[in-house]
């Protein structure tokens, strides 16, 4: 079975950082593509970061500069360091992973105050 557990979010005042963590089982973590997303109240979910197995990297425009995504192959976890919050970085933070299929986390709250 398949399963995506996140951790790592909370409530943050603005400027402030978390670091968000996706631990995959079930599945060869070192094939599959990595990915952030995240979904505002009244939001589509939209894309944060990615990261392939080879490690080529996308952010969205919004997080350019303040977000890193990282991976661990030996841990099977995935990373998302977040710094210089702003709340409109507020939302549910979903982790997935991409190979022959997609699969979800169950998602981690990012409350950003301001």
């Amino acid at each position: 079975q398949v399963r995506l557990v996140e951790s790592g979010g909370g409530l943050v005042q603005t400027g402030g950082s978390l670091k968000l963590s996706c631990v995959l089982s079930g599945i060869k973590f070192s094939l599959n593509d990595m990915a952030w997303y995240r979904q505002a109240r009244g939001n589509e979910r939209e894309v944060v970061a990615t990261i392939s197995p080879e490690e080529v990297i996308y952010y969205t425009e919004s997080v350019k500069g303040r977000f890193t995504i990282s991976r661990d192959n030996d841990k099977s976890t995935v990373y998302l360091q977040m710094n210089d919050l702003k709340p409109d970085d507020t939302g549910v933070y979903y982790c997935s992973a991409r190979w022959n299929s997609i699969y979800w986390g169950q998602g981690t709250q990012v409350t950003v105050s301001s």
